[in-house]
């Protein structure tokens, strides 16, 4: 048995994350995103790909279920088009942090998109209403059993409220796509967090293939240096408000600092979507870092008490302030000078590698990130980490193969024969009952022998020896040799003089 995995989209480069893997029949997509870069058919991914050749009469019976990382346009953005427009009527799944503020993302676009810029509408409002009623939410390490062999699991992403690395398994046949996770903790998230998985492939993002980033401590110092002595001379500090999250992020880090210094210089929201968010950030407190948590207590940290709503007036007031401003207000002629400093919620080429070591995949695949980046990125994963790497691009198809696991039944008697006398006897002690899995802390002394019983339409079965008799109602029987005496011995002379011994052989 294989897995196929259909790139739909972040193929070698950023944007329109939307993988679909075929395991063990069972088809999921993994993230329904758009290309912000694009404004013609190719914003989207080649949905049709997935009815060619495949005999499925429509996208439902195509598709056996879609899953959502979390809320960024690049990986949710074509959800309600496909839902709504497609025609896909089967379960979305996604967490609850994404279900509550994806549609504040998806409904914001769409009015940029068509109101704004006079493009044609693709899906209404109505339509992204209809489609999140579609969707089940999932909490974190909750199984969910898709149908009878499909299973999905969601563990802990950071990057942005809500993001979830996806772990699907099938019979044997088990996967992880990590959507877009951080390993490094920040203000207000945690870092990624996994169970150790038996995986056959890991797919997983590397935005930074190649980037090794200093520690964030420094870079926020850096950042609020450079703040701090903008409005110390009078100055106006821009900060674009490019991701819902990292505006939250240097608001907490914005906050506290002016709270320190005794600060009065007003810091200012421009974005209507995120003061919206933040209504949602108070909410789901339980999806921050345990740090948010602790503190919630006595204080929620969404609560700023030095950010204030800004209105487009305030542009031309006298003084210095700083301003969470929207891409168009800096394109726009307000910004004078920009300071460069990454506070990107993805994680770093560090923290692939260490993900990758630690859930040690039979195969891994990269998606979201850029060619020459991941071309080197996946030589790292080859040779530091012996694993076989992939980096297709868009509607390319890679087939991996996986390891089928035989189960097999074994006795009460053969699994003691296979235990230390100190675990023998304390499983005997105990009275263990045995239900099939070998008891914990079962040890073996040198080799052990036993017998495979395979009978049609039964789990196969290993028994020791006298089992076996038993089970087909037979006897046992013994062959025994005697000792050969010299008094027993004749010696046989042939006619070209050669000579044999020849005596009795007894047996029972």
């Amino acid at each position: 048995m294989a897995i196929e995995c259909l790139v739909l989209g972040a193929g070698q480069e950023v944007g329109k994350s939307c993988v679909v893997v075929k395991i063990g029949g069972k088809r999921v997509m993994f993230d329904c995103g758009m290309h912000m870069g694009h404004h013609d058919s190719r914003r989207y991914p080649e949905f049709e790909r997935l009815l060619a050749g495949g005999g499925a009469a429509d996208y439902t019976a195509a598709i056996s279920c879609v899953v959502i990382t979390h809320f960024h346009l690049d990986h949710i953005g074509a959800l309600p088009y496909f839902t709504e427009v497609c025609g896909y009527d089967g379960p979305v799944y996604m967490t609850y942090p994404t279900k509550a503020l994806a549609p504040l993302m998806l409904e914001d676009y769409r009015k940029v998109m068509v109101n704004h810029r006079g493009e044609e509408e693709q899906y209404s409002y109505e339509d992204i209403l209809r489609c999140m009623k579609k969707v089940i939410p999932l909490d974190l390490k909750q199984t969910i059993q898709v149908d009878k062999n499909l299973l999905i699991r969601a563990y802990y992403a950071g990057h942005v409220l809500g993001a979830a690395m996806i772990y699907a398994k099938v019979g044997d046949a088990a996967i992880v796509y990590t959507g877009d996770y951080n390993m490094t903790p920040d203000r207000h998230l945690g870092a990624a967090h996994i169970d150790r998985l038996k995986l056959d492939l890991l797919i997983t993002e590397s935005t930074y293939a190649k980037t090794v980033r200093d520690s964030k401590h420094a870079r926020e110092r850096e950042f609020l240096k450079a703040v701090h002595k903008c409005v110390s001379g009078g100055g106006k500090v821009l900060i674009p408000a490019f991701a819902l999250g990292r505006a939250q992020e240097l608001c907490i880090l914005l906050d506290d600092y002016w709270e320190r210094m005794n600060l009065k210089i007003p810091i200012y929201f421009s974005a209507g979507l995120t003061v919206q968010a933040n209504m949602y950030y108070k909410m789901l407190i339980g999806w921050t870092s345990q740090k948010i948590k602790n503190s919630y207590t006595v204080h929620n940290p969404f609560d700023f008490k030095h950010v204030c709503h800004f209105e487009r007036s305030f542009i031309n007031n006298p003084g210095p302030c700083v301003l969470f401003a929207t891409p168009g207000m800096i394109s726009g002629g307000f910004s004078l000078e920009i300071h460069q400093l990454s506070f990107s919620p993805h994680t770093d080429s560090k923290g692939i590698m260490d993900l990758t070591e630690f859930l040690s995949p039979s195969h891994v695949i990269l998606v979201h990130g850029e060619k020459p980046q991941m071309a080197f990125l996946k030589e790292r994963i080859e040779s530091e980490l012996g694993m076989q790497c992939y980096y297709p691009a868009n509607n390319e198809t890679v087939s991996i193969p996986t390891t089928q696991n035989l189960k097999i039944n074994a006795t009460e008697k053969f699994i003691m024969s296979c235990c230390t006398g100190e675990t023998k006897n304390n499983l005997q002690k105990h009275g263990r009952a045995f239900g099939g899995n070998i008891p914990e802390g079962c040890s073996t002394e040198g080799e052990v022998e036993g017998i495979l019983l395979m009978e049609k339409s039964k789990i196969p079965k290993i028994l020791c020896e006298d089992e076996l008799l038993h089970s087909l109602g037979m006897e046992k029987h013994l062959v025994h040799f005697e000792p050969l005496h010299s008094s027993g011995i004749e010696e046989v002379k042939h006619t070209d003089g050669s000579a044999v011994q020849q005596g009795s052989l007894g047996c029972e």
